[in-house]
């Protein structure tokens, strides 16, 4: 049986669509792509995925004697190929047949099929497991994990026999470095902060930061020297109402909770849009979120204002910086940074502005390393995965020894704690070093 690489009519990636949900519709799609992806092999280093899907193949044909294609897989396979991949974006990134290339009419888009597999499988076996509730849901853990309780939540959480429990409950590797939780979130310096801000009569403008959960609860550093940079050029900085972006959760399977939080921010963001803001997220898998996946999800007019009007954090400054209106004074320079551009920000196919800024200050030289960390939202943090996930960032690690720069920089969270762990060095937010550069923060004083 042939399996024709063109479709027949366009593939189902909204939920609303009755074909969306149809298991026969479904299983040709997989066939259909794998048996295209199976001809070109150009993404076999990107994500277990491929490896097992050629794999399987190939044993089928030489072991078994079967037709070297797609239509010998089974559910089996169907759902392990979706099960090893952490949804990193490059092989769409890479793939010549996406339907963003005007010269193919495949329309390939590999981890969306895989992100539909994953929902339809979810909602057919009654709903996500323990261990992807858990993960699922950083903003809860934040918000009952940080404040006065954090000190006591970080040293518990540190202790290897509390780590061998988690794996055994909620599957999360007890060898993955799980981020701290901050004495004082986010939300509670930015009201603090807020009442005690100069307002001047004429900024330069005003803009929303999402600030993201880690940020919210592990990270507020980052938070606070992106308002501190915003401000340095005159800019009045909200921080809206907001939960989670839900890509936990689009990880997991669970469309309901991704909708429910869709929904939420959009709601809350569309009036700061409409007010005249524009939305800066310090992480790049919300920004993607925001701008790629709310207007697909919910398709309506207030979602795709709010993802026509957010921008990643550096790519935000670095288009202040072309429009003149970031200050060009600096009174530090970093000398060497390594700079991982993390696989959610070259998804957005916005270049790597934060080289671009950073290579602005005087005395800096910048390598960019475009390798993966395996870790991309929860995938690399389950027990099932964690080894596959060290193995798969072993490229980056390597590029980050051999730079041997005096600092190291990402904009995802959970790709500097991968970092962090086997590299065994401070990973900082482009943003912090931006900020020390302007004068505005040390660099020891605080994560």
């Amino acid at each position: 049986m042939e399996i024709k690489p063109t479709p027949e009519r366009p593939p189902a990636f909204n939920p609303d669509d009755p074909r969306f949900w149809d298991p026969v519709d479904l299983e040709g799609e997989l066939r259909r792509v794998y048996e295209i992806c199976h001809g070109c092999r150009m993404c076999v280093g990107y994500c277990p995925s491929f490896p097992f899907l050629f794999d399987r193949i190939d044993e089928n044909h030489e072991l078994h004697g079967q037709a070297h294609s797609a239509i010998t897989l089974d559910a089996q396979d169907f759902e392990r190929v979706t099960d090893l991949c952490f949804q990193c974006k490059l092989c769409y990134v890479k793939c010549p047949y996406t339907p963003d290339d005007p010269n193919s009419d495949w329309l390939v888009d590999f981890p969306r099929l895989l992100w539909r597999e994953k929902v339809v499988r979810t909602r057919r076996v009654g709903g996500t497991t323990l261990q992807e509730k858990a993960l699922g849901e950083p903003g809860v853990l934040g918000v009952l994990s940080s404040g006065v309780v954090a000190p006591l939540a970080n040293f518990v959480t540190a202790q290897s026999l509390v780590r061998k429990a988690m794996d055994k409950v909620a599957g999360i590797a007890p060898e993955f470095p799980l981020p701290t939780y901050a004495v004082t979130p986010f939300p509670k310096w930015f009201k603090r902060h807020e009442r005690g801000a100069r307002r001047t009569e004429a900024p330069t403008g005003e803009v929303a930061i999402f600030s993201t959960c880690t940020v919210d609860y592990n990270r507020p550093r980052t938070g606070e020297l992106a308002v501190a940079v915003l401000e340095h050029a005159g800019f009045r900085v909200t921080l809206p109402t907001q939960t989670c972006c839900g890509m936990p959760n689009m990880d997991t399977g669970d469309l309901d909770r991704v909708l429910e939080k869709a929904r939420y921010n959009v709601a809350h963001l569309a009036a700061e849009v409409r007010a005249g803001r524009d939305i800066v997220a310090p992480g790049p898998s919300c920004s993607m979120t925001l701008k790629k996946e709310y207007p697909e999800l919910l398709g309506t007019d207030d979602a795709r204002l709010v993802g026509a009007h957010t921008f990643d954090l550096m790519e935000y400054l670095w288009r202040l910086w072309r429009e003149g209106k970031l200050p060009k004074t600096f009174t530090h320079e970093l000398g060497t940074v390594a700079y991982h551009a993390p696989c959610h920000l070259r998804a957005q196919r916005i270049a790597h502005p934060s080289r671009s800024l950073l290579e602005k200050i005087p005395g800096t030289e910048v390598t960019v390393i475009e390798q993966c960390s395996a870790v991309d939202g929860t995938w690399g943090m389950m027990s099932q995965h964690y080894e596959l996930g060290v193995k798969y960032s072993r490229k980056l690690v390597r590029a980050i020894d051999n730079a041997e720069a005096r600092y190291v920089a990402s904009d995802c969270p959970l790709a500097s704690q991968r970092i962090a762990r086997e590299n065994r060095v401070a990973v900082r937010h482009p943003v912090e070093l931006l900020a020390y550069a302007y004068g505005l923060t040390t660099l020891d004083d605080g994560p």
